[in-house]
């Protein structure tokens, strides 16, 4: 069984992010979706919430083949534990592909049985990040167009509340 991790914060998931999912959960038998903790990354949500966010968003999408997991953990150590051969990584520009390059050399370097499989974001798809969906709702700007209707409500709920981005 060929079972593959895709690994990101996912604060929040966004299209592109379900894109990857849809099309690395055809690669493999079993799709982990690994729900980490990145604290420099100053995230909006917990990472419960972002976990529950994931798994209602994977199941949205009906594929079988995919699992929510969070991890606190070195990403490596983390896939071996879950039986992975392979990652999965989404790339959206070059400078994705040159940090995501030295990123798997390093992985390679702890693990040489795990391979690295990069996934080129749908071209309509590649502009999206987290960081900037998360800076434009901030700013009153519409997110429709990189987030489902249920993600859009849950940061717009998270703007409400705190009113501001830092500090969550």
């Amino acid at each position: 069984m060929r079972i593959g991790v895709y690994p990101g914060t996912f604060d929040p998931i966004t299209l592109g992010h379900a894109d990857i999912i849809r099309r690395g959960a055809k690669l493999v038998d079993e799709l982990i979706v690994g729900v980490t903790t990145n604290p420099s990354k100053n995230p909006m949500f917990t990472p419960a919430e972002r976990i529950a966010m994931v798994e209602r968003e994977v199941a949205d999408l009906g594929i079988a083949n995919v699992r929510v997991v969070g991890f606190n953990a070195l990403l490596m150590r983390f896939a071996e534990k879950q039986g992975a051969s392979v990652i999965v990584r989404g790339l959206r520009a070059v400078a994705d592909f040159e940090y995501e390059y030295q990123m798997a050399g390093m992985n390679q370097q702890l693990n040489a049985g795990i391979e690295t499989v990069f996934l080129m974001a749908d071209v309509s798809l590649q502009p999206i990040a987290s960081k900037l969906v998360k800076e434009i709702a901030l700013f009153g700007g519409e997110i429709d167009r990189f987030v489902s209707p249920a993600v859009r409500a849950d940061v717009l709920a998270r703007i409400a509340q705190t009113g501001r981005l830092g500090d969550y």
